[in-house]
């Protein structure tokens, strides 16, 4: 694991906060994917406008509730991000990504946009077991995408 992203678990902005820095920064990152696929729908003409008006409510009192949540737990919420190293960071900077123009670093946001807005199919095999003893045996299928099938 690269330093800085073990530094950024270790180290949350709050000494009360725990684990809240890391999910309020997941849910941020699943907001900010739902705000891609809103954008990427409305430039293709694909909502109509009572469908925009909807989605663009909703995601401001789901920014708003992330804002609140913040609050309640000391956290700036323009800490919310993890930088990954090499890999770079987990969210863009303010202004930083529009779905569809591509950047020269891209974040981990930007790719799992562009991997919804294409699809992507992952197969695999699951084994759990205890003691050498296999006890689960699960074979997954995953469809990734933004588009109906």
């Amino acid at each position: 694991m690269p330093p800085e992203f073990s530094s950024q678990l270790a180290a949350p902005a709050s000494s009360k906060a725990g684990l809240a820095p890391l999910l309020l920064t997941v849910v941020e990152l699943i907001r900010q994917l739902l705000e891609a696929q809103v954008i990427r729908r409305m430039d293709s003409g694909q909502l109509s406008d009572r469908d925009l008006d909807r989605a663009a409510e909703s995601l401001r009192q789901l920014e708003a509730q992330v804002i609140q949540m913040c609050g309640i737990f000391e956290i700036d919420p323009a800490d919310l991000n993890i930088d990954l190293g090499e890999v770079g960071t987990l969210l863009p900077s303010a202004g930083g990504y529009y779905p569809g123009e591509r950047s020269a670093s891209p974040t981990i946001l930007e790719l799992l946009d562009r991997l919804l807005n294409t699809g992507i199919v992952v197969q695999g095999d699951v084994n759990l077991g205890l003691a050498n003893i296999d006890l689960i045996h699960a074979k997954l299928q995953l469809v990734l995408t933004s588009k109906p099938l």
